[in-house]
C-alpha cells in the first residue's frame, strides 16, 4: 500500500501522472489548478513525454507545509483517478524520490538511475 501524504517537510512537489487516454483529463486539472491554487501552489510544464525519473508524462505543483492541506485536499477531490507523486524538497533528490515519496492513487517505480544517494 503506498504511503499517504503528509506535511512533514517544509516544500513540495506533487506529480501529476497521466498518458495519452488521460492527456484531456490531466490539461483540464492543470488548468483548473493554474486557477483555483493560484495563491497556493507554482504550476509547472506540461510534459507529454517522460522526464527525469518519472516512468509517466507528468505535470509538476510545487507548494509549501504552509498550503500542504489545501493542495493535496484539492488534488485528493479533483484527481479523478490521476496518480500523484508527492515528495518533499528537500535538496536530497534521491531521498526526496524514495525515503520522502508518497502517494495518492498508486505508486509507480521511478528511474532513480540518474540520482546518488547523498550518504553513498
Amino acid at each position: 500500500m503506498p504511503r499517504r501524504p503528509e506535511n512533514i517537510y517544509p516544500r513540495y512537489h506533487a506529480h501529476v501522472y497521466f498518458g495519452p487516454a488521460t492527456v484531456e483529463q490531466a490539461r483540464a486539472l492543470r488548468e483548473l489548478a493554474m486557477v483555483e491554487l493560484a495563491s497556493a501552489a507554482s504550476i509547472g510544464r506540461f510534459h507529454e513525454k517522460l522526464v527525469g525519473p518519472h516512468p509517466h508524462w507528468s505535470f509538476q505543483m510545487a507548494f509549501g507545509a504552509e498550503s500542504f492541506e489545501q493542495v493535496i485536499g484539492w488534488l485528493e477531490t479533483k484527481r479523478a483517478g490521476l496518480d500523484v507523486l508527492v515528495h518533499g524538497e528537500t535538496g536530497d533528490d534521491y531521498a526526496d524520490h524514495t525515503a520522502h515519496a508518497m502517494w495518492l492513487g498508486n505508486d509507480a517505480p521511478l528511474d532513480l538511475s540518474g540520482f546518488t544517494p547523498k550518504n553513498a
